[in-house]
């Protein structure tokens, strides 16, 4: 930081209040078991422990070099394979940045800054007396407040250093702020995340060799894989046919245009509260991000109006969470990252300076900026941030509720009078956006076993979304009158009841995708209900509500708004999304895998590989069990029918983040069936034989001669390298190492897992991820 020096206290400074602040040090609980060393966290314990054990846990992905530390793994690659080329390891984008133009400074007027006990401690942990970069950030983060006192009083706040400049600058993570979890999650593991470049060609380096099929360019440093197939060209906004309702992603026109966004970030953060480092992306690639996040990423959840977008005039923390996932769709996963840890620290600063809060006073931008943050930090792959998206949940749910009161007496002032086109335009963005928030929530639920923290009573008379026709229309403000009277207008609890009665019901796709929500939800707590074994009645109906469900898909309004997406499914994205939640709704009226669900929230492949195979008693052989089975037949069979590669390539950018994880359960229930029917003494029932042959035969193409007498081994092998072919969200890296595991253990145990000798996988218990191994 170039307005302060870091730089430890003089023992003679040491009866100063901020040396005695510093010298409060917490507990050292953690004592070494080796020597009399002791520590405040259990992780610089950890560290510590290695130079007595000799643990070189940090693996080189392109040699057979192991390293005790992260850092040294950094350093030689840098150096022995910087010929290689290929993506750059976690961190080492930040190191290869530029030399900063350091701002003078006044020297006796810059006041010493004192360095914390607690990160001398984790310095003390981490190094061998080596102060590197790496470190240096670390002491960063945790003197940003101190520091930037120090820079406000000997430096002009100029844009041109801080905002400016090559997007691949080294970057730093401010102090925790208000809703930022206790253990920010500034070192977001992107060794999973990003991906390493290996021998197969796979993850982020096939992916970017096809954008750059499409002179979109690389990430920096990056070279063309040699894959062992042909590259794919992944479907963008750019070479999509134009929708005839006039579709278009923003953009920025000019260099100009992109200075304006500069100065509304530069005034919006009045505290220079974003780290230094800091860069906005160049005019191409936000014009690139914008692209494609509203090219790739907007139909699945579409709560901004395309029309009414202008990055000029947009809040700026929305902007920067907009693009954010937007980079990750254009695989430029560090920017991506930079520019969410920027949206995240200007909501922050919002809400941390807004007097007398209030969850009916939040403009909207702040609840669609912070669901963006949580999307991303939620399918980061990374565990510190699920935590954080956690810790904000209730808040986001408060924001939405006091939001909806807000909508309600509004619409209630108009007496009668149908809204204006612009009043509609914002009313429905807030419907909208309360909407995604419930939809969001529930696959947390879904996915990690979350109780959900929005009741489907908060909506009670909201209407549902409206056709993405209307919401995309451009009419003149006299013809706007007759469009709004003949779209259907059906409230949430309106459909909800219908459902439950067996009426079927005509409403919009993204209105499909909020009622299969509600209904998954319904399920979830009934299968958490101690009555559940007993209560028929609730069973039934919420059986009879997912089949009026299903058969109301027939009358859901046909979208003429197309979708520039490349994908087999047919209609709107939400639908196919849709249909993925009711396959998931179906299985877990019969089978519930929450144990699975509940070792996912740690990130651990090895574990929520345990948990999957220790599950084979929760599914069951029975007649409703088939339907089950056909259910998850149903999921896998569109990947295979097309080609499990081209799926595996094609589908992280054209389908949503929901179908590998509603799917997660199908294929684990249909693997443990298909191992029963393998190794259970009793034989197979006509109905089960049929089943079992059809899906034998959906994959003999895909059977590989080790998988060929183990069917339900080679289900969880394919889908689980059709995961993390192409990687955009770091979770689904995790889910197939997971299927991977699962695959060799189905091989391998017969009665129990860690007994049997044939097991070609380390021990499958909970004792935590081998890097060494897993990445």
């Amino acid at each position: 930081m170039p307005g302060a020096s870091v730089a430890v206290m003089p023992s003679s400074a040491a009866s100063t209040p901020a040396a005695r602040k510093a010298s409060l040090a917490p507990e050292r609980k953690y004592k070494c078991q080796f020597c009399n060393r002791a520590f405040s966290r259990s992780e610089h314990r950890s560290r510590h422990e290695r130079s007595h054990t000799k643990e070189r846990p940090f693996k080189c992905m392109k040699c057979r070099s192991t390293f005790v530390r992260r850092d040294l793994l950094l350093r030689h690659d840098r150096t022995v394979h910087a010929k290689d080329g290929g993506v750059p390891l976690h961190s080492d984008g930040k190191r290869r940045g530029g030399p900063k133009t350091a701002r003078p400074v006044t020297t006796p007027s810059k006041p010493e800054i004192a360095i914390d006990s607690s990160a001398l401690e984790q310095i003390e942990a981490s190094t061998d007396g080596v102060f590197d970069v790496e470190t240096a950030a670390m002491l960063v983060a945790d003197l940003h407040q101190k520091a930037t006192a120090a820079a406000r009083a000997n430096s002009n706040y100029d844009g041109s250093s801080h905002y400016e400049g090559s997007p691949n600058m080294s970057f730093s993570q401010p102090a925790s702020t208000m809703m930022e979890s206790a253990a920010p999650y500034s070192n977001m593991q992107w060794d999973g995340y990003m991906g390493q470049p290996e021998a197969k060609g796979h993850s982020i380096s096939s992916s970017s060799a096809s954008y750059d099929a499409q002179s979109h360019g690389q990430m920096p440093g990056s070279s063309t894989p040699q894959a062992p197939f042909p590259p794919f060209r992944a479907h963008t906004p750019a070479d999509a046919p134009q929708p005839p309702a006039g579709f278009k992603p923003p953009q920025l026109l000019n260099d100009e245009e992109r200075n304006i966004v500069l100065d509304n970030i530069r005034n919006f953060d009045s505290e220079h509260a974003i780290p230094e480092g800091f860069r906005v992306p160049t005019l191409p690639q936000i014009n690139r991000f914008l692209a494609t996040y509203f090219g790739l990423f907007h139909h699945h959840l579409p709560f901004l109006h395309p029309s009414s977008f202008e990055p000029t005039r947009v809040s700026p923390p929305l902007l920067l969470a907009v693009l954010s996932i937007g980079a990750l769709y254009a695989f430029d996963q560090e920017q991506a990252y930079i520019l969410h840890i920027g949206s995240k620290v200007l909501v922050n600063q919002f809400l941390q300076n807004k007097e007398n809060f209030s969850s009916r006073k939040c403009p909207l931008w702040t609840m669609q900026s912070s669901l963006l943050n949580m999307i991303f930090a939620s399918w980061s792959g990374d565990p510190k941030g699920l935590e954080w998206a956690c810790s904000i949940k209730s808040l986001l749910a408060n924001m939405v509720a006091g939001n909806r009161y807000e909508l309600k007496l509004r619409q209630e002032a108009r007496e009668g009078r149908l809204p204006t086109r612009a009043e509609w335009i914002e009313d429905e963005g807030c419907r909208r956006t309360y909407y995604a928030v419930y939809i969001f929530f529930g696959l947390l639920t879904l996915t990690y076993n979350h109780t959900p923290a929005i009741n489907f009573n908060e909506f009670e008379d909201l209407q549902l979304p409206s056709t993405e026709a209307l919401w995309n229309m451009k009419v003149p403000e006299e013809a706007w009158p007759d469009h709004l009277k003949v779209s259907p207008s059906v409230t949430f609890m309106e459909a909800h009841d219908k459902l439950f009665s067996g009426e079927t019901l005509k409403y919009s796709a993204f209105a499909t995708r909020v009622m299969i929500n509600a209904l998954f939800l319904e399920v979830w707590y009934h299968k958490r209900s101690p009555e559940a074994l007993q209560d028929v009645v609730t069973e039934y109906k919420l059986r009879l509500a997912l089949e009026t469900w299903e058969k109301s898909l027939d009358l859901c309004e046909p979208e003429a708004f197309s979708v520039p997406l490349s994908a087999p499914h047919k209609g709107h994205p939400l639908l196919f999304n849709a249909q993925a939640m009711y396959r998931n709704a179906r299985a877990r009226l019969e089978v519930d895998l929450k144990t699975v669900q509940e070792a996912l929230r740690y990130h651990d492949s090895y574990e929520v590989a345990a948990a999957m195979s220790n599950a084979r008693d929760r599914v069951k052989r029975s007649s409703e069990m088939i339907k089950v089975i056909q259910e998850c037949y149903n999921c896998i069979e569109t990947a295979v029918r097309q080609g499990v590669r081209w799926v595996a390539r094609t589908s992280p950018t054209n389908w949503s983040i929901e179908h590998p994880l509603c799917g997660m359960d199908l294929m684990i229930i249909l693997s443990l069936w298909l191992y029963r029917l393998e190794h259970d003494e009793e034989p197979a029932t006509e109905e089960e034989t049929i089943m079992y042959n059809r899906i034998r035969s959906l994959f003999d193409k895909e059977t590989d001669e080790p998988y060929i007498t183990h069917l339900s081994s080679n289900v969880a092998r394919v889908w689980g390298s059709m995961l993390d072919e192409v990687v955009v969200w770091g979770i689904t890296r995790l889910m197939g190492e997971s299927f991977r595991l699962h695959s060799q253990a189905l091989i391998g145990y017969v009665d129990d897992i860690s007994a049997s000798s044939n097991v070609s996988t380390p021990s499958m218990t909970s004792q935590g991820a081998d890097e060494d191994s897993v990445y």
